[in-house]
């Protein structure tokens, strides 16, 4: 397995991103960095280009809305360029808590979306001239639209490299059996390896089935929050403010796909009453309600001996690029460490 670690939105992730060399050196292989509606994840990437040699990076992720596929494929492949040949471009529908709250565009047909703009920005990273009429997409646009003047182009400049790997983030059947299908990577949130089976197996597959000969098999980026030590309980607390937010908070009533996913696992009375606390401004409450069992599951906490059954445990479901969030005074140390025992 690779070994990865995303920078948050939260805090300065300046702060963050200039430690990421000495990650690197300790043997990190991927960062991702988050956007949703705080700083944008591109500026950081570049920065973090410049400071890093040999670590992938990649976004995590770049909603479909807010940028159009030739934005998009404009984006990859500078980041590919000032990279070296580094960049992953993670894409994902967000949902319409920032779609419609943030940028103010309606969040819909987001699976259709999602395959059409991977399928443009391919086209446009192998310099193809873009003639595309998809269901959502229309390049260049037909007259009866725009002002008619528009003409079929290729992009100006030359990538990096003709094939940048395209990741998405998804959670829901068809989306998962998309990703399956025609992505070169998928990156589960909140993801219980002993549930990855039940949850997403028949849509793995079904997608897989699907996939077309010339892509490799597909990746897959999951894995938590790493403490090594005795205190468990004390040190899965750490996961719960996070847990909740999504759970409770990322979303709507009927419409939080981290919440229905907790509702998957089991957890349908839990999952209700974090959603109700948290949407109430009852925060600490609702984090208090956060199932300890799922917290175990979807994170790498314990004694040296449990957090190597854990990274098993991932490899066994599937899991290519562990990505984990270091507790600990010294990251650099622990990903030195975690390195050996993912290799």
């Amino acid at each position: 397995m690779k070994l990865s670690t995303m920078l948050m939105y939260a805090g300065n992730p300046r702060e963050a991103a200039d430690q990421v060399s000495s990650w690197e050196q300790a043997g990190l292989d991927t960062v991702w960095v988050a956007e949703a509606y705080g700083f944008d994840s591109p500026t950081l990437m570049g920065y973090l280009a410049a400071r890093t040699e040999t670590v992938e990076i990649g976004s995590a992720i770049l909603n479909i809305y807010s940028r159009t596929p030739g934005a998009l494929a404009q984006t990859a492949a500078g980041l590919d360029n000032v990279s070296g040949g580094r960049a992953i471009l993670g894409l994902g529908a967000s949902g319409p808590q920032v779609i419609e709250g943030w940028h103010g565009l309606p969040y819909d047909k987001p699976l259709t979306r999602t395959r059409e703009v991977v399928e443009i920005v391919r086209r446009a990273i192998r310099r193809e001239t873009i003639d595309f009429h998809g269901k959502v997409f229309d390049l260049p646009l037909p007259s009866d639209q725009g002002l008619g003047l528009g003409k079929p182009l290729k992009m100006l400049t030359k990538p990096e490299r003709s094939s940048i790997p395209i990741y998405v983030a998804a959670l829901g059947e068809k989306n998962v059996a998309g990703t399956a299908e025609y992505a070169d990577g998928w990156l589960p949130f909140m993801y219980a390896p002993e549930m990855a089976e039940s949850v997403w197996g028949a849509s793995l597959r079904t997608g897989t089935a699907k996939r077309p000969d010339d892509l490799a098999p597909l990746e897959v980026v999951a894995g938590g929050m790493v403490a090594i030590g005795d205190d468990v309980k004390g040190m899965l607390d750490f996961a719960r403010p996070m847990f909740a937010l999504y759970i409770g908070g990322m979303g709507a009533r009927g419409k939080n796909f981290y919440n229905t996913l907790c509702r998957q696992y089991g957890y349908e009375k839990e999952a209700e009453e974090i959603q109700e606390l948290y949407l109430g401004g009852n925060k600490r409450d609702a984090e208090s309600v956060v199932p300890l069992e799922l917290l175990e599951m979807c994170n790498l906490v314990g004694p040296e001996g449990y957090v190597k059954e854990r990274i098993e445990a991932f490899r066994e479901s599937g899991v290519t690029n562990l990505q984990v969030m270091p507790a600990t005074d010294d990251p650099a140390a622990t990903i030195r460490q975690l390195k050996e025992w993912v290799s």
